[in-house]
């Protein structure tokens, strides 16, 4: 998937809670129940009352669908893919136990175990120490599994989805084995960097002997929104992104093109009912050779206008295109549902850059993450089309790749991530 693709149409914060503040719920802080994942709810600050995604507050851990996915999308990224180091099916059941409590505590804006400090000397804390003083910020926390994971070692190839598939290798994929695949997968998502980190160092911390990190990946700069009523963000070309995403708050879109409802989880795959598919593509932009290219040029590849971000003979960005008004291989004519049997996708990507490549050019690009329902009729319909004759990929190669089952929520303080799929 390129940039910009949606699988539609293309491709100082208010003072919040410390680190060691227990938020109690119906504590005050919350103002009514937050909607798909925290996408919609407030915070009271006084006797105002703030959008979530300006509050710097906590995101509900515990729901039937697992926060971070149709949750406002945060500023900030830290994903990780993980590899078992270990054939104990106990060892990796205890371990997801043992990560899901650190997370409820982490996304609260509490420290995890006993916390960095007091405890004994002769003992390292069960906390790094690096968030203390920080708030929530917001922080989620989604894990997934890949199709590793039910190859035999714990007992669960009968349990593997069916649309738990193995990407294809589309044409110009230049991937990278370190840089892809993966047993599981945990994604964080906050406003504040550190805290981010905080939390995927933690669980890996914690995972030791268990797990190792196989890859991981930092973003900046969000690409896309859940919330369509805000300002639209841009990409590193310098294009709106993510027009058309689907709305963390429309519930009918959501369980038509993202949730897996029961029948789609039949079988030995019902415990992901209520859960989702995330791909996860890292996507090399090629910053310098585009900054050279034409403002036309660089408009009709996107088939969008770069300030207002509307589609060609349009004038604003939300309007409807008309894609025959595109050139044929325009980004967004080739994205959008009409040309793809109405795939579309949920998208949370984030931009990043990684230093240089020695030939000084920057490591940049875009970290695509995105949900669907069916991972054949969603990510790989669309992406087998732009892979073809998208005029963006000239700018672009897609360098690292991968696929997980993502589980429902964590229902409540008995509940654990995974808890169906090992029951």
């Amino acid at each position: 998937m390129t940039p910009g693709t949606t699988g539609a149409d293309e491709p100082g914060a208010a003072p919040g809670p410390a680190r060691r503040t227990v938020l109690a719920a119906g504590g005050g802080l919350a103002l009514g129940a937050a909607v798909a994942g925290g996408a919609v709810a407030l915070t009271r600050d006084g006797d105002a009352t703030t959008p979530v995604a300006d509050s710097g507050a906590a995101v509900p851990f515990h729901g039937a669908h697992q926060a971070g996915i149709a949750t406002a999308v945060q500023d900030r990224l830290h994903f990780a893919a993980f590899d078992v180091t270990t054939d104990d099916r106990e060892k990796l059941v205890k371990l997801l136990k043992e990560w899901t409590r650190a997370a409820e505590r982490m996304t609260a804006g509490r420290e995890v175990g006993e916390g960095a400090y007091g405890g004994l000397p002769e003992a390292p804390p069960d906390d790094t120490g690096e968030a203390l003083g920080l708030r929530p910020s917001r922080l989620t926390l989604t894990i997934g599994f890949g199709p590793s994971l039910f190859d035999g070692r714990f007992g669960l190839k009968d349990r593997r989805p069916g649309d738990l598939v193995e990407l294809p290798r589309f044409p110009g994929d230049n991937l990278d084995p370190a840089r892809s695949g993966g047993d599981l997968c945990v994604q964080a998502c906050a406003d504040d960097p550190q805290v981010a980190v905080h939390a995927i160092r933690n669980l890996a911390r914690i995972g030791f002997g268990t797990v190792a990190v196989r890859w991981s990946q930092l973003g900046f700069g969000k690409t896309s929104s859940t919330t369509p009523d805000a300002q639209t963000p841009r990409n590193l070309f310098g294009f709106k992104d993510g027009t058309r995403n689907v709305s963390g708050s429309d519930a009918a879109a959501l369980d038509r093109h993202v949730w897996v409802g029961p029948a789609e989880a039949a079988g030995g795959a019902s415990w992901l009912a209520g859960g989702s598919y995330l791909v996860a593509r890292r996507i090399r932009m090629n910053v310098e050779t585009w900054d050279r290219t034409p403002l036309a040029e660089q408009e009709d590849i996107f088939g969008r206008d770069k300030k207002e971000g509307a589609a060609v003979g349009k004038a604003k960005e939300h309007d409807e295109p008309f894609l025959k008004a595109l050139k044929p291989d325009s980004h967004v004519r080739l994205a959008h549902p009409d040309s793809n049997g109405g795939a579309t996708l949920l998208r949370r990507g984030y931009s990043f850059t990684d230093g240089t490549d020695g030939l000084g050019r920057l490591d940049a690009g875009l970290f695509f993450l995105a949900y669907q329902k069916d991972v054949r009729a969603g990510f790989v319909r669309v992406q087998t089309a732009l892979a073809k004759s998208d005029a963006l990929n000239e700018y672009i190669q897609h360098v690292g790749s991968a696929v997980f089952a993502v589980p429902p929520g964590v229902r409540d303080a008995d509940d654990w991530w995974g808890r169906a799929l090992f029951s």
